[in-house]
């Protein structure tokens, strides 16, 4: 029992462990649309979209947070925008924009003498330097994020899956759609304090892409992809902790036993 409660004695670590939590369950949530609708390279982009966000922010000595918000909102909304009506196929709207941020952000954070020290934890995470602000602030936007996909959820289900019978029904799917992109920009955002832009798509990926052996019923995987996020979370900020290592690759690490796991698991049931 020592093992699991010495690290617990520091308020860094409890702070940590819950917003590990909080992330791994938003991220496995929100990843399970990223995975059903083939949208892999969009968490990448939209993670690295934010840079530019974080430069300018920085450069004006405003929130990183708020700076990195304001890019993500942004590119996803331009995606939407770029991809509306079939102008531009959506991957390829994504290949654009991930281009174009990542080389702004590039651009603007060379410009800078101390970005390497000051910005590292954007891009690699730091989960044991989480204050009680930055808890309520994951908290809120967690929140209000996966209770937007519980309020939409249906409607959601319906634009991702069945287009015809969103027409049928009315639905605002171009509407829907660029909400979707919002909710898993702000997604993103959430997750960097814990594990950073350079991880933040493995997160929306893997622990779903694990669900998604498991069963193809969209709620029970986004049951199983939360469960697995939490204790990917869980597992990786103790062997952090313990085997002093950076906290975000811990807990992608531990996402990554899992999947190989319910791989190896589902080609035994094929035999």
């Amino acid at each position: 029992m020592s093992f699991l409660l010495q690290p617990l004695t520091y308020e860094f670590m409890q702070r940590g462990l819950l917003a590990s939590v909080i992330v791994g369950v938003l991220c496995a949530v929100m990843g399970t649309y990223v995975v059903l609708r083939g949208m892999a390279f969009l968490g990448d982009a939209m993670a690295h979209a934010i840079l530019p966000g974080v430069a300018i922010a920085y450069i004006l000595k405003g929130d990183l947070l708020v700076g990195a918000g304001a890019a993500a909102i942004a590119v996803a909304l331009t995606i939407g925008l770029f991809s509306k009506e079939g102008a531009v196929k959506e991957d390829t709207a994504i290949g654009i924009l991930f281009a174009a941020a990542l080389s702004l952000g590039v651009a603007l954070i060379s410009t800078m003498q101390t970005y390497a020290v000051d910005l590292s934890h954007i891009l690699f995470g730091n989960v044991t330097g989480v204050s009680p602000s930055d808890l309520w602030l994951i908290g809120g936007l967690s929140v209000a994020i996966l209770f937007t996909v519980a309020l939409l959820y249906k409607p959601f289900l319906v634009i991702s899956f069945d287009p015809v019978l969103a027409a049928t029904l009315r639905l605002p799917a171009e509407l829907l759609r660029n909400l979707m992109l919002v909710l898993l920009a702000l997604t993103v955002v959430v997750s960097l304090q814990t594990v950073g832009v350079s991880l933040a798509a493995a997160m929306l990926v893997t622990p779903a892409a694990t669900a998604y052996l498991l069963t193809r019923r969209l709620l029970p995987m986004m049951l199983i992809s939360a469960l697995i996020g939490a204790l990917s979370s869980i597992i990786g900020l103790y062997l952090s902790y313990y085997f002093n290592i950076v906290s975000g690759s811990a807990i992608v690490l531990t996402a990554t036993a899992f999947f190989l796991i319910g791989f190896g698991w589902k080609r035994l049931r094929r035999t």
